[in-house]
């Protein structure tokens, strides 16, 4: 994505980034933890050949606002895509959500379906399949108390290359790219802030209102998911009722870095219906 369609809009007294692309029927992107609306940026410009595609950063998350005192957690985020919506005059959208994204995305088809045109779960936590084992000891205060800015990126330099299948995709360059927001003691903090929101409950709460969407679905899963277990999409697909269920061979859960073709190829038949 070229600098120059990155914007900046207010939404509640903070400033939220996003990047814009393209001209057609809107789709809006939504990414997950620990990245940032740059997660699209290798599957962003294929959508933008036949959409207008916008690409938020969530608040708390990439080149947003990170304040300190804000509720981020995916009911929180839902209705702050849905202003983000409102204010750019988008009535409605293809939704296209990754990971803790994909949480967002089922609340707002939920809450506002009208809202929402088709929708697209790419690898999403969805029932209780959140947060991972590796988040949960960092959602503890000490965890953060505890741990130095040097640790802290050690850590997540351990942790990015563990969502590919196949290594070489996620290269130094990329992990700087994705966290590049964290590596300062503020952003450290911002982060410790997202492991604490991270709690099942909301998509727990929608079990029931899923059985009943109107929108046609598309789930996407990479089958070496090591994060968001396999079993989880099967299950989305049995409880969303028109929903189509694509598995990714040889991927992992930053499948965008990893199949960055072969997504968006799949997005544009969907999204356009052939």
């Amino acid at each position: 994505m070229k600098q120059s369609n990155h914007h900046i809009i207010q939404i509640d007294g903070h400033s939220i980034a996003y990047a814009e692309q393209g001209e057609g029927s809107p789709v809006v992107l939504i990414h997950g933890i620990p990245t940032s609306n740059l997660l699209w940026r290798k599957v962003m410009p294929e959508l933008a050949k036949t959409h207008q595609v916008f690409a938020p950063d969530l608040l708390n998350y990439g080149k947003s606002d990170k304040p300190v005192d804000a509720n981020v957690s995916i009911e929180a985020q839902s209705r702050l895509i849905v202003k983000f919506m409102d204010k750019l005059g988008i009535k409605s959208a293809d939704i296209v959500a990754h990971d803790i994204g994909g949480g967002v995305a089922q609340l707002i088809a939920v809450n506002y379906p009208d809202r929402v045109r088709k929708l697209v779960l790419i690898d999403a936590v969805c029932f209780d399949s959140w947060p991972i084992p590796e988040f949960i000891p960092l959602q503890k205060a000490v965890a953060e108390e505890d741990m130095s800015i040097e640790a802290f990126l050690t850590m997540m330099r351990g942790f990015m290359p563990q969502g590919v299948y196949n290594k070489a995709a996620m290269t130094n360059e990329v992990v700087d790219l994705y966290l590049e927001p964290w590596s300062s003691e503020a952003g450290k903090k911002a982060l410790f802030r997202n492991f604490r929101r991270l709690n099942p409950e909301y998509t727990q709460a929608i079990v029931g209102e899923l059985k009943h969407l109107p929108h046609e679905t598309l789930i996407m899963w990479a089958e070496n998911d090591i994060f968001q277990k396999p079993a989880y999409a099967s299950k989305l697909q049995e409880t969303i009722p028109n929903a189509k269920l694509i598995w990714i061979k040889d991927a992992g859960h930053w499948l965008m870095e990893e199949k960055p073709e072969q997504i968006s190829g799949h997005l544009i038949a969907f999204l356009d219906g052939k």
